[in-house]
C-alpha cells in the first residue's frame, strides 16, 4: 500500500469510533428527554389522585359496600372513601398489628365488625401502646352493643410489611391482610377492605382512632427537572465536542508564502506569514 492511500484511510478510521459515539449520544438524549417527559405525565396523575382522595377523605360518609360491590372495590376508585358500618364488635377474635404512628410504637387493635346481614367487616379500632397488648387491659373499653363506626374505608394489605411478612402460624402481624386474617381467626363472609375508625369513633380509655396518615410522595418534577437538565448537559457537550470538530480540520491562515524553485532563495519576513524570494 502506497503511503498516499494509507494516510487517505487514516481520517476514515478515526471518524468511526466518533460515528458511533455520536448515534449513542443521541439516543441517550432522546431517553432523558423521553423520561423527564414521563415524569411529567406522572406529576399530572399523582395530582389527580391526590385531589381524588381529598374529596373522598371529605366528602359526607356513606354505608360501606354491600356484598354486591365487594368485587368491584379498587384501590383506584375507593381507596379513603369516607363509610360508616353499623354492627357488633367480635372483641375475642381481634388481631393486633403491629404499627408506628405519631403516638410511638405499639399495635393497631383490628376487631370484626359483624353487620345485620350476617358479613363481616375489620374495623382498625386505632392504636395501643405496647403495655396495652394484652387484651384483659382493655377489657372495660370493648363495647358490648350495636355501634356505628365512622372512618375511611382500606384497601387490604397482602403479605406483609417492609422487609417483613405476616407469621400467622405465630400471631405475628405487621400488615393489615384481610384475607389471612379472617383465615385465622376462623371468619367467613368477610369484606375484602378494612376500615380505619376515625377519632369520634373510639371509646374512652380506647384505641386511639383518627391516626390515618395520607400522604403521597409527589417528586416528580424534581425528578422531571434532573432528567432535562441532563439532556441538556450531554446536547452541550455533543454541540461542544461535534460541532466545534468542524472547523478543527482547517489549518490557520498563516499569510501569504511563495517559494519558487531554485536552490539559491532569499527569505524575508514577519510574525505575519513568509516570502521567499528568488535570490
Amino acid at each position: 500500500m502506497r503511503p498516499e492511500e494509507s494516510e487517505a484511510r487514516e481520517p476514515a478510521r478515526a471518524a468511526r469510533p466518533r460515528l458511533w459515539l455520536t448515534v449513542l449520544s443521541l439516543t441517550a438524549f432522546a431517553v432523558l428527554i423521553a423520561l423527564g417527559i414521563w415524569q411529567i405525565e406522572r406529576r399530572a396523575w399523582k395530582l389527580a389522585l391526590i385531589d381524588r382522595v381529598e374529596q373522598r377523605v371529605h366528602a359526607p360518609a356513606q354505608p360501606a359496600p354491600s356484598p354486591a360491590a365487594w368485587p368491584a372495590i379498587s384501590t383506584a376508585n375507593d381507596e379513603y372513601r369516607h363509610v360508616t358500618v353499623a354492627g357488633r364488635f367480635l372483641h375475642d377474635h381481634e388481631t393486633l398489628v403491629q404499627a408506628v404512628t405519631e403516638e410511638g410504637p405499639g399495635y393497631w387493635v383490628l376487631t370484626p365488625l359483624k353487620r345485620d346481614d350476617g358479613t363481616l367487616v375489620l374495623v382498625n379500632r386505632g392504636f395501643v401502646p405496647s403495655e396495652r397488648r394484652d387484651a384483659s387491659t382493655r377489657q372495660g373499653d370493648n363495647p358490648d352493643g350495636r355501634v356505628e363506626i365512622t372512618g375511611l374505608l382500606r384497601i387490604t394489605e397482602p403479605k406483609g410489611g417492609f422487609l417483613r411478612n405476616n407469621v400467622p402460624q405465630h400471631n405475628r402481624w405487621y400488615s393489615r391482610d384481610v384475607a389471612a386474617i379472617a383465615a385465622a381467626r376462623g371468619l367467613d363472609k368477610v369484606a375484602p377492605f378494612f376500615v380505619d375508625a376515625d377519632a369520634g369513633s373510639q371509646t374512652t380509655g380506647g384505641p386511639i382512632g383518627g391516626l390515618t396518615v395520607i400522604r403521597f410522595p409527589n417528586n416528580h418534577l424534581i425528578y422531571a427537572l434532573t432528567w432535562f437538565a441532563l439532556a441538556f448537559m450531554l446536547a452541550g457537550k455533543l454541540l461542544v465536542t461535534f460541532g466545534g470538530g468542524l472547523f478543527r480540520g482547517k489549518k490557520p491562515w498563516n499569510g501569504f508564502v511563495h517559494e519558487p524553485a531554485g536552490d539559491a532563495a532569499r527569505r524575508t519576513g514577519s510574525d505575519a506569514g513568509t516570502i521567499v524570494e528568488q535570490a
